[in-house]
């Protein structure tokens, strides 16, 4: 398949991001050769895409921390779920469109670890766009959620109905946890995990493992929607990453 001039990662930090080498992975996988790795180390909307502009061709990015909502409103984008904030970008034609897989992303990670939501409560912590979008998808899978207080209130949105005052929590995780391997505070629950990693990673861990689904469906929504069932699986993807040299 034809693919894009460039493609890469944007946010601050990104030094640690495996995220270039999933696409290339993937893109090997799709007869994808040509695009050449970009790294965009921005904080702001405007940064990124002034940056961009320097490029010739079509581009996609994933963008991390703290891009994921300047990045939404630059491109006013409102999301199925009401929310703004964009994690994916492609730039075809000159036009930017965008998407945010973080919360479906999660899911897939829980569920390749054997955890349904459905049949699960999850406690967390934090207000970002990225605990906005989890709780707008675990919501939606049927699941509940125990809100834990951090820098910032989740407020109001799709999940207000799902969240519960007390309950034996299935798992839990520290939204706040910085971004490049930040430790987590504990929370109480059967199992914690993090989604946060850095240079020492393993393709075990769960935030690789969302990293991946969630790479996975931006190819699925924005990058190749109508090649979808050519791409790896996310146990196929996960293996090759754990075989690519770091």
């Amino acid at each position: 398949m034809a693919g894009p001039s460039y493609w890469g990662v944007a946010g601050d930090p990104i030094s640690h991001s495996i995220t270039p080498d999933m696409f290339r992975i993937v893109g090997g996988t799709m007869g994808i050769s040509q695009a050449e790795s970009s790294y965009f180390e921005v904080r702001e909307a405007s940064d990124l895409i002034g940056r961009a502009s320097l490029l010739d061709g079509e581009l996609w990015i994933s963008c991390t921390s703290p891009l994921k909502h300047s990045v939404g409103e630059a491109l006013r984008f409102v999301g199925p779920d009401g929310l703004s904030a964009v994690n994916q970008l492609k730039r075809s034609n000159g036009e930017w469109s965008g998407a945010n897989t973080d919360g479906i992303g999660f899911i897939s990670a829980c569920n390749h670890i054997g955890i349904r939501p459905s049949d699960s409560i999850l406690r967390m912590r934090g207000g970002g766009s990225t605990a906005r979008s989890i709780a707008a998808a675990w919501s939606e899978e049927g699941g509940s959620i125990i809100l834990e207080s951090g820098r910032r209130p989740l407020g109001e949105g799709a999940w207000d109905g799902s969240v519960i005052e007390s309950g034996n929590a299935t798992l839990s995780v520290d939204l706040d946890a910085v971004a490049g391997g930040g430790v987590s505070t504990q929370l109480e629950a059967e199992r914690q995990v993090s989604i946060s990693y850095g240079e020492d990673w393993k393709s075990s861990d769960f935030a690789v493992v969302m990293v991946a689904a969630q790479h996975l469906e931006a190819w699925k929504l924005l990058f190749a929607p109508n090649e979808s069932e050519r791409l790896p699986s996310l146990s196929l993807l996960l293996e090759l990453i754990g075989t690519s040299p770091q």
